[in-house]
């Protein structure tokens, strides 16, 4: 198996609460190198984030990634949650711009991430490993490919140590921007990021948003199987699957779960590829 990390946002129920500790205590089982928390702009879950990634650190044994976002902090903030993570020992940063929450004015201290690369640098040195995006299918609000492209070479030259991509299910996109980052001189570790298929409408819905491309092909055979959930999750996990073994093959160096705090999807790709 490659190196495998998984991402969960921070619960707001008590419901929501068990549902996470249930999916990391299945999912730890897998030998994660690390688990990543997201981040609430605008203060919507900024204390969240930092209980979130303390539980799944001390109460599962997960090393973890906090998420940062330029959206909502200031450098006084984000230079105090970065001092509270180097003392709680945590190693890894996934560093991003976020959106800008909606009633928001401003966009915080920060407005791009390569800015918050840099500050974090700046900040705390070499102790944090940092994690970027990166979008295969190109970011939804770049002008185009190219520009998207040197956006991402901004932020490894601010010292992003790696990136991780949006999802996608079209495993020639991934390969092209790999290339094209190369070709650019950049030459950090690409992680694509896998979005396992449990509930197809959510999916859809997601996609519509974040510019991931789902292929007519998928979206034609899940539609084959209407409300056959049990069938929906076959063809996921084979898709998924096999979209994971080509990506392997073609020199991807980990995979990076984003699994919305559930185990079942997820668990039932991984079963695939061992």
């Amino acid at each position: 198996m490659p190196p495998i990390s998984f991402e969960f946002f921070p619960p707001k129920t008590e419901e929501q609460r068990v549902q996470l500790d249930r999916a990391a205590q299945q999912l730890k089982a897998q030998g994660p190198e690390y688990a990543s928390v997201t981040f609430g702009a605008g203060g919507s879950t900024l204390s969240y984030t930092g209980e979130t990634v303390d539980h799944l650190h001390r109460a599962h044994g997960l090393n973890v990634a906090p998420h940062l976002s330029c959206m909502g902090g200031t450098r006084a903030e984000i230079g105090a949650l970065l001092d509270g993570y180097r003392a709680a020992g945590y190693r890894r940063i996934v560093a991003l711009r976020g959106d800008l929450p909606s009633g928001m004015a401003s966009p915080g201290d920060f407005r791009y991430a390569a800015e918050l690369v840099r500050f974090i640098r700046q900040h705390s040195g070499d102790h944090f490993h940092i994690e970027v995006a990166a979008y295969p299918e190109t970011h939804p609000q770049a002008e185009d490919a190219l520009a998207d492209l040197k956006h991402f070479k901004a932020k490894v030259e601010a010292g992003a140590n790696g990136a991780i991509t949006q999802y996608f299910f079209n495993p020639d996109a991934y390969f092209r921007f790999v290339e094209d980052a190369h070709r650019l001189g950049v030459d950090v570790p690409i992680v694509p990021g896998i979005m396992p298929i449990a509930n197809f409408g959510q999916l859809r819905r997601f996609s519509e948003g974040c510019g991931a491309e789902i292929p007519r092909w998928i979206v034609k055979r899940m539609q084959a199987y209407g409300d056959d959930a049990d069938s929906v999750r076959a063809l996921g996990a084979e898709v998924v699957a096999q979209l994971c073994r080509r990506l392997l093959e073609g020199g991807a160096p980990a995979l990076h779960f984003y699994t919305l705090n559930r185990a079942r999807a997820t668990l039932a790709v991984l079963a695939q590829l061992h």
